[in-house]
């Protein structure tokens, strides 16, 4: 990693260092700031070309550099004759305005180092582009080593070097004397210009219709960059010494032959001896093979060999090969067409927007993007163009990456998102930008979307124009899902709420019932119900496409997953709201069915919800009454319920057990008990049988009072008491109090102490007898075994009782 980033740094300041070197003390540096190497260009690529900015305007610029340590190698004479050329090719060039030749920005600038000026933004020379590298950086820069042309570039950049030759020829009577691919830029935009004047020939009678041209004899001992490069030359040039217009027409035939050609010019000059090299290249144009041309598409393939003719009469001129059908292709005439509208007014301009989004689509996309989108977007500024500009720009928008988008598109229409003047076109950019709305929303940085976007929304929905609000009211779902929700809740919601208020369209309240009810699902529960369903209350239009409207919010709301509205307010609000429109004169057989079905259908769902509720309570009610019957904690729960026969035998036969654990009996006591335990298991084998189980409840509850008078004997010391005799009944037990005698405290037994027993106001001097001892308390049973049941809570009573009573009271109550 690290000797990845020493190289990087090492590349940096190399970098740095050679433009530093290239400029430093040139007074161009001044006013611009220069930026990295890019290209080359010029005569022999001597030109080195880096990008930069002005200073002052943060305008971009090319800037042309050429080091003089390229020709230390070079005596004085030669280092003067040079530089001299250098210069004039640059001066001329700034002398002439056309939009077919490079526009000088800054002069030629010079220093002891290096000679410097400034054009507009370049891309790379159409050398560079052919495959022509030299004095380029190390690397190759990518988009230079990848470019291709395609051959609408192709077609329309030949027309334009032809245009800038005719403008030479006709409008300022110059030769240009060394057109070749060094001397042909292209530029950012992609469009291709002229420069390297350095050997142009202007006319000895400029005022006469004839143009006379006198060239300087071929000087093979001149350094090469003293020279035109002769392998682009007209025949004439080397041979008699001759040139006119025509000899930069064959200069023409030789550029279109190496853009067809990956570079290659027709022939290959020999140097150092060219004379000779030129005599045989004049007998092979003379009968030229058709394979030379034949890369050259058919339809220009003739006018190329009339360019490459021996006899310079031959040759057409540029304004004729301007009209030539090859340059008749869609995409080179929308191209001229773009570089000519400077000329054309409002209605023509008007009419060519029209049919452009037709063209775009047959357009190479580098094309478009890099040549006719700058031109679209500089129409911005004239706002009576905006509404026909800005289709094809967002026609545009939708093939470009998002990067390209921000970096090309984006700053252009920024401006435009704010446009409200005049009025009239600025619905129309309303109108075309509602429309392209997902593309904005998608492509379009989320502040740009909070600070431009969204607030043309908001001014759409808030329009007075009637047809923009529907409009807008109609799209605004088809890209909710991309506004971020605070916008939703904080801005829009609202507009379209106070839209639906305040218009007296009936169009746009029920497009804003509907815009409402399509959002709904992007929309949290709670804010519907506390913004939207009050809202609907709000509302005083009774026509009857507004009360579907409304019952269509009410329906969405309600049987939505997400949302769905509470009972309570199904109760209290939503149903009692729906009723009363429900019942609106307006509504028609259909529509009252239709409020009808919804009300239906949410009074159903209140019932079932609220029973279900009900329900689950009752059911929690009786589990824990349940529990609490179950509990043998609970006297009076245990007596209003008593358990099954099976139950009873069970119960006794688990309270057995632990007297037999907490009382020491004899062994005869145990073995009665072991007895009776299994009388009672096999009592529960034989629970169907009711007789047979009332008959082993009273010889299990005799048993019982055995045991208990077994107990008695044993705590009282086996002291046998007298039997009471019979007088007055006792009264009943006041309480749960014991009664305290003279036995002492009561016998500890596992029970609650406090419960007592209450004997229903039954004497205690005598046992009463029958089925109908207990007949009150049985009657709030439903055991239909009367007599077992008595027995059975007579056995539970005395079982409780033994325990909380003294011994004393226990024996007079038996």
């Amino acid at each position: 990693m690290e000797s990845m980033l020493n190289k990087l740094k090492n590349t940096v300041t190399k970098v740095t260092a050679d433009v530093t070197s290239a400029v430093m003390g040139n007074p161009v540096t001044r006013e611009f700031e220069v930026g990295k190497h890019i290209a080359s260009g010029g005569p022999g690529l001597c030109w080195r070309i880096y990008n930069g900015t002005k200073k002052s305007t943060k305008q971009e610029v090319a800037v042309f550099v050429f080091d003089k340590k390229m020709i230390d190698k070079y005596q004085k004479f030669d280092k003067d004759q040079i530089i001299d050329s250098l210069k004039k090719g640059v001066q001329q060039l700034t002398r002439l305005r056309h939009p077919r030749l490079l526009t000088v920005q800054h002069p030629l600038e010079e220093s002891r180092d290096c000679l410097a000026f400034c054009t507009e933004p370049v891309f790379a020379s159409l050398s560079n582009v052919l495959g022509q590298w030299d004095n380029l950086p190390s690397p190759v820069p990518k988009d230079i080593k990848e470019y291709k042309l395609y051959d609408v570039e192709t077609k329309y950049g030949l027309l334009q070097i032809s245009e800038g030759l005719s403008f030479l020829h006709s409008g300022v009577k110059m030769v240009h004397g060394n057109l070749c691919p060094e001397n042909i830029i292209l530029n950012k935009s992609g469009a291709w210009k002229i420069m390297g004047f350095d050997f142009s020939i202007s006319s000895t009678n400029p005022s006469d219709a004839e143009p006379k041209y006198t060239c300087k004899e071929w000087e093979p001992n001149l350094p090469p960059l003293c020279l035109p490069n002769p392998e682009y030359l007209a025949p004439e040039y080397i041979l008699s010494v001759s040139c006119e217009s025509a000899s930069d027409m064959y200069s023409l035939g030789v550029v279109m032959h190496a853009v067809f050609n990956e570079g290659k010019p027709v022939f290959q000059v020999n140097k150092h001896d060219i004379f000779k090299s030129f005599s045989r290249q004049l007998d092979q144009l003379s009968s030229m093979s058709p394979t030379v041309l034949g890369k050259i598409p058919e339809e220009v393939r003739e006018h190329a060999k009339m360019l490459l003719s021996v006899t310079p009469n031959v040759r057409p001129d540029a304004d004729q090969i301007t009209k030539i059908p090859f340059f008749d292709d869609v995409g080179a005439v929308t191209l001229q067409y773009f570089d000519s509208l400077f000329q054309r007014d409002n209605l023509q301009k008007s009419q060519f927007y029209k049919g452009l989004p037709k063209v775009l689509p047959k357009l190479p996309k580098r094309v478009v993007v890099y040549r006719i989108l700058p031109a679209l977007t500089s129409e911005f500024v004239n706002p009576d163009m905006v509404p026909f500009v800005l289709p094809n720009v967002l026609l545009i928008a939708e093939e470009c990456t998002k990067e390209e988008y921000v970096r090309l598109i984006m700053p252009d229409l920024s401006p435009v998102f704010k446009l409200q003047e005049p009025v009239q076109v600025n619905m129309f950019i309303l109108l075309i930008f509602l429309q392209k709305m997902d593309l904005l929303l998608t492509k379009t940085p989320p502040e740009d979307i909070k600070n431009s976007v969204l607030p043309m929304v908001y001014r759409a929905v808030e329009a007075p124009s009637i047809q923009i609000q529907e409009l807008c009211l109609n799209i605004i779902p088809s890209f909710a899902n991309l506004i971020d929700y605070p916008s939703m809740k904080n801005s829009l919601i609202p507009r379209i709420k106070s839209a639906c208020l305040q218009t007296s369209s009936l169009a746009v309240r029920v497009n804003s019932l509907v815009c409402l009810g399509k959002i709904l699902e992007y929309l949290d529960k709670w804010f519907v119900i506390d913004e939207i369903l009050p809202f609907l209350q709000q509302i005083p239009s009774r026509e009857p496409a507004v009360l579907m409207g409304i019952l269509g919010i009410y329906k969405c709301t309600f049987s939505h997953k997400k949302l769905g509205i509470p009972k309570e307010h199904l109760a209290t609000k939503s149903l009692p709201h729906l009723v009363s429109l429900s019942i609106d004169n307006n509504l028609n057989l259909n529509q009252f069915n239709s409020f009808m079905v919804v009300i239906r259908e949410m009074l159903n769902r209140m019932e079932a919800e609220h029973k279900t509720k009900l329900e689950q309570l009752h059911a929690m009610q009786e589990q824990q009454r349940s529990l609490n019957i179950s509990n043998p904690l609970n006297q009076s729960e245990e007596i209003k319920s008593p358990p099954s026969s099976g139950n009873q035998v069970r119960g006794w036969e688990a309270a057995l057990t632990d007297w037999n654990k907490k009382v020491s009996l004899t062994l005869e006591e145990k073995q009665r008990l072991a007895k009776e335990q299994e009388q009672a298991a096999k009592l529960r084998s034989q629970q169907p049988l009711a007789p047979q189980a009332v008959k082993a409840t009273k010889d299990l509850t005799s048993s019982l009072f055995n045991s208990m008078t077994a107990i008695d004997n044993l705590s009282l010391g086996n002291t046998v008491r007298p039997a009471p005799v019979p007088g007055p009944t006792m009264p009943a037990f006041p309480s749960a109090t014991p009664v305290v005698g003279s036995m002492g405290p009561p016998v500890p037994n596992g029970f609650n102490p406090t419960l007592g027993f209450q004997t229903g106001g039954m004497g205690m001097g005598m046992r009463p007898s029958g089925p109908n001892l207990y007949s009150g308390m049985a009657a709030t049973t439903s055991t239909p075994n009367f007599g077992a049941l008595a027995t059975c809570t007579v056995c539970c009573a005395l079982q409780r009782y033994v325990h909380r009573s003294r011994h004393r009271d226990l024996l007079l109550f038996l």
